[in-house]
């Protein structure tokens, strides 16, 4: 199998508003979640509810939190936290307009490790089809 890379590394966020932050002490650690209300993901509808994952150093850990809120949607998870229902896990991308406005805060970053983006697998080189590599030329970072 052949691996391209098409995108970056990324990295999960866990963001809250500034308002939220007024009534609530900034979690230190994940377990400290269980005490947040927590705007959960559910992929699709029959999927289950996402843990949170976290890594630091050698540490590994998921926490089921608990909230309000079970959304399938990122978008309205960011709308959640800004609008100051609680914590969301979401991938850095969507919030850095926020964070870098202070429309949100983040906490727990240095649990947060950056993880390999997405990559595009496919059988081999010889007699690739033009469309796939068109595809690929156009993915490749």
């Amino acid at each position: 199998m052949i691996a391209v890379r098409v995108s970056g590394d990324h990295r999960a966020a866990i963001v809250g508003s500034p308002g939220y932050f007024k009534s609530h002490a900034r979690p230190k650690t994940p377990h400290d979640l269980v005490n947040h209300r927590c705007v959960n993901f559910r992929h699709g509808s029959g999927g289950d509810v996402y843990r949170w994952e976290f890594e630091k150093g050698r540490k590994s850990l998921s926490v089921a939190v608990s909230g309000p809120l079970i959304l399938d949607d990122v978008e309205l998870m960011v709308r959640a936290a800004l609008d100051g229902v609680g914590l969301v896990f979401v991938s850095d991308d969507y919030v850095a307009p926020h964070l870098a406005s202070g429309a949100l805060i983040r906490v727990l970053e240095d649990w947060c490790q950056p993880f390999p983006g997405f990559f595009l697998y496919y059988p081999s080189r010889r007699q690739q089809p033009a469309a796939l590599s068109a595809l690929i030329k156009t993915l490749r970072l």
